[in-house]
């Protein structure tokens, strides 16, 4: 398994479908190719979360998670800033059922977080966002942490800080603006 402190480094792997782990606002996450269906469906696996359940994806700009929601209204586009706050949005029906699972939104987070905000960058892409623990396990957050839960079992981790935040994000509808996780 590849630890490194460099975005970069990351790239390769993201290409070829790899599954790795980086620092987030609170926690260290586990993230790979969104339009990867092979990487994502590993994903869930390592993390044991079933696919019904969806998904977070996060980026560094708007642009990059636009191609799967529907048009936004005035109102949900001004939520697309960045934040530390993660926004339920109406996806297309075209959007890949490895993210949505059972629903027909997708969670999105638009991360200030400035390493998320970097790889997002290097990447040319969002990512898909799940804490980097295994389903009913503490999240992680720090690498050693990542490295003590996951052993080898993903290609990389990306060594840094999290954010100051206590816990993971909030979600919060995009319409009705309801708290889905506080």
């Amino acid at each position: 398994m590849l630890i490194t402190k460099t975005t970069d480094d990351l790239k390769r792997l993201f290409q070829k479908g790899g599954v790795f782990a980086y620092p987030t606002e609170a926690v260290y996450g586990l993230g790979c190719d969104p339009d990867n269906k092979k990487a994502t469906l590993r994903l869930l696996v390592l993390k044991q979360r079933p696919i019904s359940k969806g998904l977070i994806l996060v980026a560094s700009d708007f642009s990059q998670v636009k191609k799967y929601l529907k048009p936004l209204s005035d109102e949900q586009l001004a939520l697309t800033q960045p934040s530390a706050t993660t926004y339920i949005y109406p996806a297309l029906d075209s959007a890949p059922k490895w993210l949505t699972g059972d629903f027909d939104s997708l969670a999105i987070r638009i991360s200030q977080h400035p390493t998320v905000r970097e790889l997002c960058e290097t990447l040319d892409s969002a990512l898909v966002s799940t804490s980097a623990n295994l389903s009913g396990q503490m999240p992680a957050k720090t690498a050693s942490e990542v490295a003590k839960q996951f052993d080898d079992k993903i290609d990389a981790i990306l060594d840094g800080n999290t954010g100051n935040l206590l816990t993971p994000t909030v979600i919060r509808d995009s319409i009705s603006g309801e708290i889905i996780r506080s």
